[in-house]
């Protein structure tokens, strides 16, 4: 009966003792939430960009290759104007920059390094060109196919050539006779003489 009543009254006192340590245990967690570390704080640095290049501002793009020429390696994608692009080498003439291009076989591209700009700390290594592709197979024609379709052609003869008969010189003789004829120059001058007797005249008749 003398337990039953200590425990009714220890259960009533807890509340009370509880309420009477609360204010003692506020300002003790407060403290602890507001405590900042005191260790050093590590500061976090990125990792230095390697060569890259970047497309000059005077075109509009270039154009991605599969290998250091624009005859013998196909086209594989572009670079827009400003654009940059991890650089991992050169060829060996120095005309071209290998780049690290995403979503092409290897991963690697070509571009003609007159249309970027190179930001480099180094030298970037020479890089060995890759293998020419090579040409699709030339279609041959069945030649009993062609012969089928193809109608022989006979060659035809031209016709003989025939020299034409020779020219003759034509000859002039002079026929008249050299006593006879009366020189050209003397009845020019005769004509002049006699123009000018009847110029005097006409002259002196006129006063």
């Amino acid at each position: 009966m003398q337990q039953s009543i200590k425990y009714r009254i220890a259960v009533l006192l807890m509340p009370a003792i509880f309420l009477g340590l609360l204010p003692f245990c506020l300002p003790f967690a407060a403290s602890v939430q507001a405590q900042q570390p005191t260790g050093s704080i590590p500061t976090v640095t990125g990792t230095p960009r390697g060569p890259y290049i970047s497309v000059n501002l005077d075109v509009d793009f270039v154009n991605v290759r599969s290998g250091p020429s624009e005859y013998f390696y196909p086209k594989i994608g572009i670079l827009m104007r400003g654009q940059s692009a991890p650089a991992l080498g050169r060829s060996p003439d120095g005309a071209w920059i290998q780049v690290y291009y995403l979503g092409v076989p290897g991963n690697t591209g070509w571009i003609y390094a007159p249309n970027v700009s190179l930001i480099s700390s180094g030298f970037l290594p020479i890089i060995e060109p890759p293998p020419t592709p090579t040409p699709p197979a030339t279609p041959t024609i069945n030649p009993t196919l062609e012969a089928a379709y193809l109608q022989p052609q006979t060659p035809t003869r031209f016709p003989t050539f025939t020299p034409h008969a020779p020219l003759e010189n034509l000859v002039f003789s002079d026929n008249t006779d050299a006593t006879s004829r009366i020189p050209l120059g003397l009845i020019v001058l005769s004509l002049g003489v006699v123009g000018a007797f009847i110029a005097i005249i006409s002259f002196l008749r006129g006063r």
